[in-house]
């Protein structure tokens, strides 16, 4: 979405955050112009996800940014245009208080942040502008998909939360949020998946390398229990073997150290580190932050896939999308 004004100089950054105060920084927080250009923004913006919606009027403006609690995260794409930048589309969430519905039928009063409002501008979709916008709101609000409730969501919208979430099927609700199951078994005080860490599993940031495997493994195993490494074949023979000769090689670390340590024989080597069948050790693969899917479920996060020949097909999505998947 074009304007007539520069947009890199209301939105110094990629994706900037607009509250009560509608302001996006130091520079437009002392100037009345730039705060009147970032207004029809946020206009412009609001009747087109209307438009979109084929509603009679707007539900996201300036005026009611500025009268209620919400937050709007606007994503721009500073090098259209000739250099002065284009708007790509928003999304607006709140916390609401909400009476749900459990699978049980028992009612639950929560106050979840829900999403509101969801636009991608039509000649900006399919170019992964949606999923990069909602990816940030969660890494910003340090918060699972699943945890939120969904205002009226659009059928293509359901299909972009299953696709790249994994969040189906939903729970009934009397009322016009959507709600999945894991957002009733977070509040039970079940215990959240390790994998929900971001740094250990890169899944906001670069930490971790394509292709690599972290193992996450539960605390159910006694603590006696021993973990040998599988070494290469070359290196196999590092172990005495019964009955071999008594040699060292240069580089054991019981070296210097003394006479060598009796080692077990290869059953009880084998009972020590032996396994039970369907131990709780995962493998996950660590995925790179770009180019990739996600899925999350309740209480943790699957890596993403790649998606063929590197680069990610989105969809822009708002809260009654009109984008094709």
């Amino acid at each position: 979405m074009e304007f007539s004004f520069d947009i890199n100089q209301l939105f110094p950054e990629r994706v900037s955050i607009l509250d009560q105060t509608i302001v996006s920084g130091p520079k437009s927080a002392l100037r009345p112009d730039l705060q009147a250009h970032i207004a029809t923004v946020i206009d412009e913006l609001g009747r087109a996800s209307a438009k979109a919606q084929q509603l009679p009027a707007a539900i996201t403006s300036a005026s009611k940014l500025q009268t209620q609690r919400h937050q709007l995260y606007l994503l721009k794409d500073g090098e259209s245009n000739r250099g002065r930048g284009v708007v790509v589309g928003f999304l607006k969430v709140g916390y609401k208080k909400l009476f749900l519905l459990d699978r049980q039928g028992e009612h639950v009063e929560a106050e979840p942040l829900c999403v509101l409002d969801f636009y991608i501008a039509e000649n900006m979709q399919r170019h992964g502008y949606g999923l990069e916008l909602f990816d940030f709101m969660l890494q910003h609000k340090n918060l699972e998909p699943v945890l939120m409730a969904y205002d009226r969501p659009s059928p293509k919208f359901l299909s972009f939360l299953a696709k790249h979430y994994c969040l189906t099927p939903s729970v009934p609700q009397a009322n016009n949020f959507v709600v999945y199951e894991g957002f009733f078994r977070n509040r039970s005080g079940s215990p959240s998946s390790p994998l929900t860490d971001q740094g250990m599993y890169g899944f906001f940031g670069t930490s971790g390398r394509a292709g690599s495997s972290l193992a996450v493994c539960s605390s159910s195993l006694p603590p006696a229990v021993g973990i040998l490494p599988v070494l290469p074949v070359p290196q196999r023979g590092i172990l005495p073997q019964q009955n071999a000769p008594t040699s060292r090689s240069s580089f054991l670390p019981w070296e210097q150290q003394g006479p060598e340590p009796t080692v077990p024989s290869n059953r009880a080597l084998q009972n020590k580190t032996h396994q039970p069948t369907g131990s709780s050790c995962q493998i996950q693969p660590v995925q790179p932050a770009h180019g990739q899917q996600s899925c999350w479920t309740a209480g943790q996060t699957i890596a993403r896939s790649e998606t063929s020949g590197g680069s990610a097909t989105r969809t822009g999505i708002h809260r009654h999308t009109q984008v094709g998947q």
